[in-house]
């Protein structure tokens, strides 16, 4: 069953962005020297225990460079690998990109929007870090430009949170989601499956929870342990508590969840890769993102199964 406008069994983002913009959309990567109330000391000064923004932060990305440099410098690499692509958008990645008073968010988004190539901004951020004021100002941007926030939920489960000192609550992602899609902003979210303490029933079971936030992107990554951070320790002291799938095993899994998840939902990412020197206790080796699409592919048409095959809309949805 393909209703998405491509022949692939899941809502793609690719396909998603050709339907908004006519055309393949690239995302630059912005580091705009954000850090993180986590990190600062204002919840935690430990930060998240699997958290290490350089696995995946371009080498370009530094914030001794303007936001409009890193932008200029990023089209100019992506244009060397991705020739179709006509517009860009400006992705502030690393850590908490709505932590700053809102004149410093004004400058540093003004700026990127100043690119006459930058079709608009994607926002990551905590779900406990946006509000109205800062909302309004993204919802006043979004009447002329693409805007995406992009909230780390990571588990639907208290209990997970608090074990990876993530430091709020599965109801406070709830409301900084509804508040963003309230204002008309696009709203994607961030979950990492395989966190310890969630088995595979449970992960299948919180698709539920997902389905019922007024999404519209979704980012599923497997879990990574990464060298120098706090996860790295505990797995030295506790290996018994990590799980970590094949890369069999994981495609199983997530194509049982994609085939409960509401169709309207786009999928960014359903798993993730890091440079190898990252890499810490088991990991999947140098499998790249196509190999990994096209794997799942393969597994969801000998399934006979697609996205949304299995989702039952509740009375309660948007």
């Amino acid at each position: 069953m393909h209703i998405w406008g491509d022949n692939r069994p899941y809502n793609s983002y690719a396909a998603y962005f050709r339907r908004l913009f006519g055309s393949r959309v690239q995302k630059v990567a912005v580091n705009a020297g954000f850090t993180c109330p986590n990190r600062d000391g204002k919840i935690s000064t430990g930060g998240c225990t699997f958290c290490n923004n350089a696995a995946f932060t371009p080498s370009y990305c530094q914030p001794a460079k303007s936001v409009a440099q890193q932008i200029e410098e990023g089209i100019e690499f992506h244009r060397r690998r991705y020739r179709t692509a006509t517009r860009y958008l400006a992705y502030f990645q690393s850590f908490t990109n709505t932590y700053a008073p809102i004149d410093t968010l004004r400058r540093l988004y003004d700026e990127a929007l100043e690119n006459p190539l930058v079709a608009g901004i994607v926002v990551g951020t905590r779900p406990d870090c946006v509000d109205s004021q800062t909302l309004d100002y993204f919802a006043s941007l979004a009447k002329s430009h693409y805007v995406a926030l992009e909230y780390g939920i990571e588990s639907c489960s208290d209990a997970v949170l608090a074990s990876v000192n993530r430091g709020h609550d599965y109801a406070t992602a709830v409301r900084a989601v509804e508040m963003t899609a309230e204002r008309g902003i696009h709203c994607g979210a961030h979950f990492i499956l395989g966190l310890p303490g969630q088995s595979d029933e449970e992960l299948i079971e919180q698709t539920d929870k997902i389905n019922a936030l007024p999404l519209t992107t979704v980012k599923f990554h497997q879990l990574q342990v990464f060298r120098g951070t706090i996860m790295a320790e505990q797995y030295d002291k506790y290996p018994e508590q990590f799980r970590f799938w094949s890369v069999e095993e994981y495609i199983d899994l997530f194509s049982e969840i994609l085939s409960r998840l509401r169709p309207d939902i786009v999928v960014e990412r359903f798993a993730s890769e890091a440079p190898p020197r990252y890499h810490y206790g088991r990991n999947w080796g140098l499998v790249r993102n196509e190999t990994l699409w096209a794997m799942l592919e393969k597994r969801l048409l000998e399934k006979n199964t697609y996205q949304g095959k299995k989702f039952i809309p509740l009375h309660s949805e948007r």
